[in-house]
């Protein structure tokens, strides 16, 4: 009888066979799981880095005057000529208008005093407005990092870069057909210029140059409404000032670099057909004001306790400034915007006269710098302690008075807004801002901050 057939073997095959499935399987499971892994860390990384792009945190509270600044956003929006789709994106919604027949307008020096209030101005009544500012320490950049959260509150955008940066400023028109500049960025102060003269070549004259090089080969080219100074009036002793006299006796750096922006506007509108409209401003005061400007400091040494410098002329007469409230101010600006017409030239050709202004704006009363500081004391509910001192020959002239008629006429301004009521609303920004609620009279005592466009 046959012996039944061993079946050993081959159950001990099937079983090795099985093992290495189950070993093969456990691998390929581990493998995948690890390769899932992967897959998802790297989506969750991309979907973090587009939102940081593309959705920059906004600050809860813009009126404090200390805010971080975020390093994508400062890497992405503020220091490269081309910052991708986002950053183009961003540009071409800030700057698109949201009535009919609205500007698109490049603001410089738009987390300035003035540029801040105007680029409010401007969006609030539906034109489109991209900003640009280069944020320098001339005085504390926080409160200019303040301005331009408040900015970004309102969807308005400021690229971060320089002037004198030809391929940003090309690019910023690359991407956007810009119909009007309101040109405010410019190296500020009548005094530090004998510390730092290079700084006013620098942006007064070469970053213009800059701007009007790039203008002029864009095509449209936009109109162009820029700030010059009452300081060009110099030591001209005709008052009030008026756009008739003479300009060509500059009593300090400040001043000659902008009567030196007025005879290249000349030029680029002679040459090129630029339409430039440059505007005279009288010692503009208000809420998120500048620090170096007297009314401010004043404000901050009375409160403090600190001795302030009265200045009197030379022969013993008090020194007087045609003070104008930034709301005024800006309804000149944007005046001046509304009417100015279309530059003439293509490529960099001119094709027909193009119009060249030139206004005062400032508010045609002026007062001693001794009755500013007596309302100061009234406002402040604080006796300032004062150093009477004769004017040093530092490029301040004793006395600014504005004709405004040619304003009024071809614009219809008209300031309306006298020192005493102006001082009164940034005393309210001042102690509110700075959370300075002592020693202030209670009328300024319950307020609510104000904002730049708002202060009127």
């Amino acid at each position: 009888m046959a012996s039944p057939p061993d079946t050993s073997k081959t159950i001990k095959l099937e079983r090795y066979n099985s093992y290495l499935r189950r070993v093969n399987s456990t691998k390929l499971l581990n493998a995948s799981s690890k390769l899932l892994f992967r897959a998802t860390l790297l989506i969750a990384l991309a979907l973090i880095f587009y939102f940081t792009l593309n959705y920059p945190p906004l600050s809860d509270n813009p009126n404090h005057h200390i805010h971080h600044h975020n390093f994508l956003s400062s890497a992405f929006y503020g220091h490269r000529t081309n910052g991708g789709a986002a950053w183009e994106k961003q540009v071409r919604h800030s700057s698109t208008p949201r009535r009919s027949n609205g500007m698109s307008v490049l603001v410089t020096g738009s987390a300035g005093f003035i540029g801040s209030h105007c680029s409010l101005a401007l969006k609030k009544r539906g034109d489109g407005v991209l900003g640009l500012d280069n944020f320098n320490d001339y005085y504390d950049p926080s409160l200019k990092r303040a301005r331009q959260a408040l900015l970004l509150k309102h969807q308005i955008f400021i690229v971060e870069g320089d002037l004198n940066d030809a391929s940003l400023l090309t690019k910023l028109f690359d991407v956007v057909p810009f119909t009007h500049v309101l040109h405010l960025a410019a190296q500020a102060g009548v005094r530090y210029a004998m510390k730092n003269p290079q700084s006013y070549v620098s942006s007064n004259i070469a970053g213009f140059i800059n701007l009007l090089e790039v203008a002029k080969s864009v095509d449209p080219q936009p109109a162009i409404v820029w700030a010059s100074s009452s300081s060009v009036y110099g030591l001209n002793t005709e008052n009030p000032f008026s756009e008739l006299h003479r300009t060509d006796q500059p009593a300090s750096l400040y001043a000659a670099t902008k009567k030196a922006g007025e005879a290249i506007a000349h030029t680029y509108n002679h040459i090129y057909g630029l339409s430039l409209t440059g505007l005279r401003f009288f010692t503009v005061y208000g809420p998120w004001g500048r620090p170096d400007m007297a009314y401010f400091f004043f404000t901050k040494d009375i409160l403090h306790g600190k001795t302030i410098d009265v200045y009197r002329t030379q022969d013993e007469k008090e020194v007087a400034r045609d003070f104008t409230y930034i709301d005024d101010v800006v309804k000149g600006c944007l005046g001046a915007l509304d009417t100015a017409e279309k530059s003439t030239g293509r490529g960099g050709k001119k094709r027909g006269p193009a119009q060249l202004r030139v206004y005062n704006l400032g508010n045609t009363s002026p007062v001693p710098v001794g009755k500013l500081v007596s309302i100061l004391e009234g406002l402040l509910n604080t006796k300032a302690k004062k150093h009477v001192i004769k004017m040093p020959r530092n490029g301040d002239v004793p006395f600014t008075h504005a004709n405004v008629s040619l304003a009024f006429t071809d614009f219809g301004y008209k300031p309306t807004t006298d020192l005493a009521t102006g001082l009164r609303k940034f005393v309210k920004w001042y102690v509110s801002y700075y959370g300075i609620q002592s020693r202030v009279n209670k009328e300024n005592s319950f307020i609510s901050n104000e904002h730049p466009g708002e202060s009127a």
